[in-house]
């Protein structure tokens, strides 16, 4: 189901606009995550853990899983210098399950559009979540017009390496509707962000 993404790391970049982009995208997070009440969380897909660090110092319980063992073990390196506790593990979406896996909010940024069966995703995420799930994907075709300002992945027509899906705002918004209670949403250039409840429709 999870194919690989391009490895550039935006949360380290050092380029004064995209630091801008993603410094919003981070407070709407937080601001999120924080509106849930949740004690404890699990970030699906969490990559080198940046949001699953930063929810942690937060004073949030934090567990995350990856697809990929490396980017775990840098996920790991990340926490012990930060002097966090996290638990993460490599696992494929597909291989999660409650109630093992399951968590009052789940945080799955910058996943779904990887996956090449993001209903499956979606549907994996709601088994876990309880009842909190934050998603967020890129926001098309503005990702791909921001890619191709800056010539980059021009011969793919701005499509980033690993992108399988494609949401607009609206788009994204009645993907998640026809399964979930859409509680907030948030709109940081370029992403689209959603806080949603499981189970309460």
């Amino acid at each position: 189901m999870q194919a690989g993404g391009n490895v550039y790391d935006k949360y380290a970049t050092r380029n004064p606009v995209e630091r801008r982009l993603v410094g919003a995208f981070l407070d709407d997070v937080r601001e999120l995550a924080s509106s849930t009440g949740a004690a404890e969380a699990h970030e699906v897909g969490c990559g080198e853990g940046e949001l699953s660090l930063m929810l942690a110092r937060e004073g949030l319980r934090m567990r995350g899983s990856d697809l990929s063992a490396e980017v775990i073990e840098e996920a790991r390196r990340r926490a012990a210098a930060a002097g966090l506790e996290v638990d993460y593990r490599a696992a494929p979406i597909d291989s999660l399950a409650a109630p093992a896996d399951a968590a009052e909010l789940i945080v799955c940024c910058e996943v779904l559009e990887h996956l090449d069966d993001p209903d499956a995703g979606l549907e994996r995420l709601i088994s876990l979540a309880s009842p909190w799930l934050l998603v967020s994907v890129p926001r098309e075709p503005l990702w791909r017009a921001l890619n191709l300002a800056r010539f980059k992945y021009v011969g793919e027509l701005g499509n980033t390496p690993g992108h399988l899906g494609h949401w607009s705002r609206r788009g994204f918004l009645d993907f998640l509707r026809a399964r979930l209670a859409v509680v907030a949403v948030r709109s940081p250039l370029p992403w689209t962000m959603a806080l949603c409840r499981a189970g309460a429709q």
